[in-house]
Order: structure tokens, then C-alpha cells, then sequence
């Protein structure tokens, strides 16, 4: 019954998370002793990286990453990589219930730098899950983890569980095994035709890799934007092959020796390859994520329409006045807004997802996607009303004044939905 209760809840954040954090997926296929791994990474961000970390003193082996979440002074945060011994790993957003801490382990304290370190000093599975083993991994509730050798063997790497593996073919995508039935984790459609292309027909060859990683990949109607690196893995003959914003007739192929014997370094990802302009049009549009002065104009509307209805609600409350009607719509309206705006600062997913943007677990999510088309039908009635209270001196000066402020921001509001293409008429 207790593992019923973790399936439910890991299934209602699994796809809240989803549309909140990076959606990835992976396969693995070991055929004529050889293994191949292909990562997906599906994200916003505009800025790709692969990077070399040569071995030193306190490393045993070298490594290449890819990834794009820049993560200050520990550089870019590693999203997928393989060592020169052939282990590769790939990390997945997903998400796991808060369980009893686990006593006795080590504390990550540098996520970024622990994840680098396990490629650097593990050259099989079974040691990846000895070390992994010692550790406190709920600074991963957001993450599940695999980690791949050369030999075919895979280790699925979850906050409170880890299951060792050696099927031919595995994939996955952005569910915990652990706690996902496999009739919950289909409702995912790359994971669903990442099995269904393996089941058809096995490659190696880098043509059927290649069709594979593009039958997972993403490309969302709105703006183009999905997948945005795409990696093929050779853990035997240590070389792997990068597709760049899921544009699969371009590649660029690297051998991990020969580039870490130039010693570290890093490499823009878009910059090795022909300009994209899908990726183009995604670096140019602007959300609250990737633009702080939309972050701050966003809050503080938030912050604004709030307080303001607050105001109209105890003019209804505790002022007699006529016209109670205006007020009560205003107060009405504007807590509306300022739900709406706090969610344009939290939910990244409602700027790339088409209108009106769905919430599976959320009606009142779900719900306050109309919103843009209510205000632009109000706002002309808006005007005119607030045209009606100066004319008629109906209302006090300090209230006026604020029906007026309203309704400049509902227009500067009215602006950022039509760019954000939020309206759904």
C-alpha cells in the first residue's frame, strides 16, 4: 500500500516537474560487444557546452561533458559524459517524495563537482554504486541518474535506490524506475518510441543511432525550441557524435584521447556547427527565466495588482460609496492578474507551450490560461469605465487615480501576452 502512495505521488510531480524543469531522455544498446549510449538533452537554455577534464593527481581518469546550465565558479553543470575507460553517465529531471533522511552517509555539498568526480575516479558500474553507496543523494530529488561501461552493464541511480542492469537494450526518460509502473512511465512519448524503435530493429550503426536519438527527440511547435544537444556515446572505441537543436544532418565526431591530450578545455557547441535558425529564434525571445528586468517587471506587477485589489476589496467592505460593482470587478480582476503574473515567474513551460497552455495536474493552472483572452475582452469596458469615474467625480482622488494605474498595467500586461503569443482567439 505504501509503494501504491509513492507511485501516485511520483506520478502527479513527474509531470508537474516536467513542465517546470528540463525533460531528457536516453537509451543504451549493447549489440556484438559493443554499447552505445544516445542522451537527449531537453532544455531552454541558449547555451550549450562540451568540455575535456584531463586526469591529474587527485583524478584517475579523463572525461568529456555536455551541458548547459552554468553553475558559477564550478562551471557548467555536466548533463551527460563518458570517461576514456568507457563509463558514461546521463542525468534526467525527474522527481522523488521526500523520504527519512538517510543516516550515516556523506553530504554532497557540491553537487557539480561530486557528479565530475564520479566519471573521473570510477571505471565500472559496481564501483559507481559502491561510491554512490556512502552518499546522502536527496540534493538529487530533482534527478535520476545512469551510468553505463563498456561491457553492457547499467546502474539507475535514484535519491534512495540504485538498480544494477545488463539488459542489451535499456531506455529511459524522465521517471524513477523505482517508483514508476511501467504503464505510467509510456504515458511519456519519447521513452514510448525509444522502446518501440528498439523493438523493431538493433544497429550499431551511427545512421540507426541516429534515427533512434530523432524518433526521442523534441520540437515543439510554438517557437521550435526541444532538444537541444543531441549525444552518441561509443564506450569501446571511446569517440561519440553531437547533434546540435535536433537538426540530425549535421555532426560533429570527437575522439576522447586525442582531445584530452590538448588538456582542458571547452567548446561552444553552436559554434561548431551551421547556423540554426530555430535555435536563433529561441535565443531571441525573452521570458522571465532568461531576462532578470523580466523577472523584476513581472514580480513587481504581481506584487502591484495584489496590493490594488486588496485596496478595491476594502473599499467594498468598509466604504459606502456607489458603483460597488467597479470595485468588486476590479479586486476580482486583479487578484486574478496577480496569480497569473507569479505564475509567469514560476511555470518557464507556459511561454513555450502553445495556448492555452494545459496543466494535467492543475485546474487552477490549467484555468488561468484564459486569463489573457478575459483581460483583452475587459480592458476597452475598463477604459470607459474608468473614463465614466474621472468625468463624473463618482470616486475620490486617490482612487481614480489607482483605477487609472490599472489600467496602464493591464495594457502593459496586454503587450507581454501578445508577444508571448498567450492568447488563444
Amino acid at each position: 500500500m505504501r509503494k501504491t502512495g509513492y507511485y501516485f505521488i511520483a506520478v502527479i510531480f513527474l509531470f508537474i516537474k516536467i513542465n517546470s524543469l528540463d525533460a531528457c531522455s536516453m537509451y543504451k544498446l549493447t549489440l556484438h560487444g559493443k554499447t552505445y549510449v544516445g542522451c537527449n538533452e531537453d532544455a531552454w537554455r541558449t547555451t550549450p557546452r562540451l568540455w575535456f577534464e584531463s586526469k591529474n593527481e587527485n583524478t584517475k581518469y579523463g572525461a568529456a561533458f555536455t551541458g548547459s546550465r552554468y553553475d558559477g565558479a564550478n562551471g557548467f553543470a555536466p548533463q551527460s559524459g563518458m570517461n576514456e575507460v568507457g563509463l558514461s553517465f546521463s542525468r534526467l529531471a525527474s522527481y522523488t517524495p521526500r523520504r527519512k533522511a538517510q543516516a550515516h552517509r556523506k553530504s554532497i555539498l557540491n553537487p557539480t563537482k561530486f557528479l565530475k568526480q564520479v566519471l573521473h575516479s570510477c571505471r565500472t558500474v559496481e564501483e559507481v554504486n559502491a561510491l554512490m553507496s556512502q552518499y546522502d543523494r536527496t540534493i538529487f530529488l530533482e534527478d535520476v541518474f545512469i551510468y553505463i561501461d563498456k561491457s553492457g552493464k547499467y546502474l539507475v541511480v535514484e535519491p534512495y535506490s540504485t538498480q544494477l542492469g545488463q539488459k542489451p537494450t535499456y531506455v529511459l526518460s524522465n521517471f524513477c524506475p523505482s517508483i514508476t509502473s511501467p504503464k505510467d512511465a509510456l504515458k511519456l512519448q519519447r521513452y514510448r518510441k525509444g522502446l518501440e524503435v528498439l523493438k523493431i530493429q538493433q544497429d550499431t550503426s551511427l545512421r540507426f543511432l541516429q534515427s533512434l536519438s530523432d524518433s526521442m527527440h523534441v520540437c515543439r511547435t510554438k517557437i521550435g525550441d526541444g532538444t537541444l544537444l543531441t549525444s552518441i556515446w561509443n564506450l569501446n572505441e571511446g569517440k561519440f557524435h553531437l547533434f546540435f537543436y535536433h537538426d540530425y544532418s549535421h555532426c560533429q565526431t570527437f575522439d576522447l584521447k586525442e582531445e584530452l591530450r590538448k588538456g582542458d578545455h571547452i567548446k561552444s557547441i553552436q559554434k561548431l556547427f551551421p547556423e540554426n535558425l530555430e535555435f536563433e529564434k529561441l535565443g531571441r525571445y525573452f521570458t522571465t527565466k532568461n531576462s532578470r528586468w523580466l523577472m523584476w517587471t513581472l514580480s513587481f506587477l504581481s506584487i502591484f495588482f495584489f496590493c490594488s485589489s486588496t485596496y478595491f476589496i476594502f473599499r467594498v467592505l468598509f466604504k459606502k460609496h456607489e458603483q460597488k460593482y467597479m470595485s468588486l470587478l476590479l479586486s476580482f480582476l486583479g487578484f486574478s492578474i496577480a496569480f497569473y503574473a507569479f505564475l509567469l515567474c514560476t511555470h518557464q513551460a507556459i511561454f513555450y507551450f502553445e495556448a492555452p497552455y494545459v496543466d494535467k495536474f492543475s485546474r487552477w493552472v490549467s484555468l488561468t490560461a484564459y486569463l489573457p483572452n478575459i483581460l483583452a475582452c475587459l480592458i476597452l469596458p475598463l477604459i470607459y469605465l474608468n473614463y465614466g469615474v474621472f468625468k463624473a467625480k463618482s470616486w475620490n482622488l486617490f482612487p481614480r487615480n489607482l483605477f487609472l494605474l490599472n489600467n496602464v498595467m493591464y495594457m502593459i500586461l496586454l503587450c507581454f501576452f501578445f508577444y508571448w503569443e498567450l492568447f488563444w482567439f
